[in-house]
């Protein structure tokens, strides 16, 4: 079994891999201090396999982009998993090569996505991240990582709205019945959703002019199937695309 935890600005997503399966995955709150006895108790209540000593799990691999809560997850996952974690970062051996100009810049999430992509779908590929931030990752022959697009998530962007204008108020996030609003919810719903779809399908087709590509279009990310219903880009959404990529980095780290 392999443990695997990305942990993002706003959710910790954590899936159980028997194998290249992913058996079970479960969301929860970055947000929360936790320590990591308490990261250990809710990791084992939501996966019991991992208080098993005959079923415990040969590995565990963790993608941070939260400095701050990291070192709490990787001592919970040793505690659980008996051995040293991996962390993704720049460093790793992922199987992609990262063309940023400064490399260790580049979130673990977005190589975690790019590995998977890769192995996943062929290139080349545009990944399109729906987080805390909307992020676009452009992977295109022989691995290479070209680069990318960071956007204001769409939730993100939301609330700051509504905390900048005093008239307008929190409203449920969903496609409107009509693009042209009958209400003041009805148009903020209708500016934030098809604003995020316009700007994906902008995005994704500057991208692919520039480069002179037909990318295919994976989507992942809370938000993902959502916006995928109205995007004329989008080609499949994979909600576990990150996790899977953890798997891969994972094996191959393995494997060196």
């Amino acid at each position: 079994m392999l443990l695997a935890i990305d942990v993002g600005n706003t959710e910790v997503t954590v899936g159980l891999f028997h194998d290249a399966e992913l058996t079970r995955s479960f969301r929860l709150s970055s947000e929360t201090r936790r320590t990591a006895d308490e990261i250990a108790l809710t990791l084992s209540q939501f996966f019991p396999e991992l208080g098993d000593n005959r079923g415990k799990p040969t590995g565990a691999v963790i993608a941070s982009v939260v400095p701050t809560v990291t070192a709490g997850y990787l001592e919970a996952a040793r505690k659980l998993c008996g051995g040293k974690p991996l962390e993704v970062t720049a460093a790793t051996e992922s199987g992609v090569t990262i063309e940023y100009r400064d490399p260790q810049s580049m979130g673990a999430d977005r190589i975690a996505n790019a590995a998977a992509a890769i192995e996943r779908y062929g290139a080349p590929v545009i990944v399109v991240d729906f987080g805390t931030a909307t992020t676009f990752d452009v992977i295109v022959k022989e691995r290479r990582y070209l680069g990318g697009v960071i956007a204001p998530g769409i939730v993100t962007g939301a609330e700051h709205l509504i905390r900048r204008a005093a008239r307008l108020s929190a409203f449920e996030l969903k496609p409107p019945p009509h693009v042209v609003g009958r209400s003041t919810e009805e148009s903020l719903q209708s500016g934030v959703y098809y604003g995020a779809v316009g700007q994906v399908d902008a995005i994704v087709r500057r991208i692919a002019a520039e480069e002179k590509i037909k990318p295919r279009v994976i989507a992942t990310g809370g938000l993902a199937s959502m916006i995928a219903e109205h995007s004329e880009t989008i080609e499949k959404v994979d909600p576990d695309l990150t996790l899977h990529g953890l798997r891969i980095i994972h094996e191959r780290h393995g494997r060196d």
